[in-house]
């Protein structure tokens, strides 16, 4: 085999259908496009949305919910995730080395979702009540 005796698969490619090319060929005179309107027209088309002048659905419907932009400088940590990272002492610098949060969290708070096994102590952190009391129950502390 060499590099200029490669071919595609047959039936892998075809012509491209060649319109407006006389009577013969089967898709003259209106290549296709059917009479008149804007479809027929080079360059005639609406615009994603548009229905005819109609108030657009996007436009009909109400504008609902925010997101704000500081939330991604949020974190949260579950229970398990915090029982799998096997430390004794956690803080932001600790997680965010370990993969636990992102990079760009500023602040991190250990939610209640699974268990906590091992005593661990959090500096700097926050947790939600029940994540307090189940890393108190465990021996360790939230500070």
């Amino acid at each position: 085999m060499e590099l200029n005796g490669i071919k595609p698969a047959d039936g892998a490619k075809h012509a491209k259908r060649r319109v407006g090319r006389g009577i013969g060929s089967g898709l003259g005179k209106t290549a296709g496009r059917g009479h008149k309107g804007q479809k027929s027209r080079s360059g005639g088309y609406h615009k994603v949305g548009f229905e005819g002048g109609q108030m657009p659905m996007h436009r009909r419907l109400p504008k609902r919910g925010f997101k704000s932009h500081l939330l991604q400088f949020n974190a949260e940590v579950t229970l398990t995730a915090l029982d799998a990272l096997g430390v004794t002492e956690a803080d932001m610098l600790t997680l965010k080395q370990l993969g636990a949060v992102s990079e760009k969290a500023k602040v991190v708070k250990v939610i209640n979702t699974g268990t906590v096994t091992k005593a661990v102590k959090l500096t700097g952190i926050g947790a939600t009540a029940g994540a307090k009391a189940a890393i108190e129950a465990a021996g360790g502390s939230v500070a």
